[in-house]
């Protein structure tokens, strides 16, 4: 199994040293290398890209902005020289924050990540279907999607509900929101993002999951009913 691999970074000599980090690992397949975000999302939206080695600071677009683009994001490596943008770059998801100048030795451990959860999303998931995985109280779970009932804000995390359980996760409803299949879920509040299999009834207002009513935005209702006649077809 190799990974393909796109490389971003606004540094010539630094996009060079991990473009051939790349090449150099017998499990990666480089892509390509850019050294800003819109050549970057144009190759990610056209190719099967698995892992983006990101840098953040670029002129126009930030590797932020990259990212609030992408609706289906590859694992992300975040590579930086400052250490500032740690905690976003998690709440985006990122698998490992990387410092320059980069060590073989720690390029490897978070390519290993990669590796390992990829390796992971490829098991055989048959009876239960599609999942994601998350990260919650320093451990990583499996969630069904088919389970989720609905996901919430709450403040700098996002509050999954599922049949089991519920989980906290440290993430932007938008982030999350993207490693969500958009046929199987909606955003119909800028707080909620529900599961639209899970739907009894709904009106103008709200939509009701069991006993509980999820507000609706204005003008959701029309786009919930599209979705929900879509899905029963």
């Amino acid at each position: 199994m190799k990974l393909n691999c796109v490389v971003v970074d606004d540094s010539t000599i630094h996009r060079i040293t991990i473009a051939k980090l790349v090449n150099d690992h017998p499990d990666l397949n480089l892509l390509g290398d850019f050294s800003n975000a819109s050549e970057t999302r144009n190759c990610i939206l056209t190719k099967p890209v698995d892992v983006l080695f990101l840098d953040i600071e670029m002129p126009v677009q930030s590797g932020f902005d990259l990212l609030d683009g992408l609706k289906k994001r590859p694992q992300i490596i975040v590579v930086s020289s400052k250490s500032d943008y740690a905690l976003k770059a998690f709440e985006y998801a990122a698998i490992d924050y990387l410092h320059k100048p980069i060590t073989k030795d720690r390029f490897n451990k978070a390519v290993q990540k990669a590796l390992d959860l990829q390796s992971l999303k490829k098991e055989n998931t048959e009876d239960d279907g599609e999942f994601i995985f998350i990260k919650s109280n320093l451990k990583n779970f499996k969630i069904f999607i088919s389970k989720i009932k609905w996901i919430e804000a709450y403040g700098d995390y996002v509050k999954i509900i599922t049949e089991e359980e519920n989980h906290l996760v440290l993430s932007t409803m938008k982030s999350f929101e993207s490693e969500l299949p958009d046929e199987k879920f909606m955003r119909v509040h800028k707080s909620f993002i529900i599961n639209i299999d899970r739907v009894e009834r709904f009106n103008s207002k709200f939509a009701e999951i069991g006993p509980v009513k999820i507000p609706l935005s204005r003008n959701k209702k029309e786009e919930l009913a599209k979705a929900l006649n879509k899905a029963s077809s």
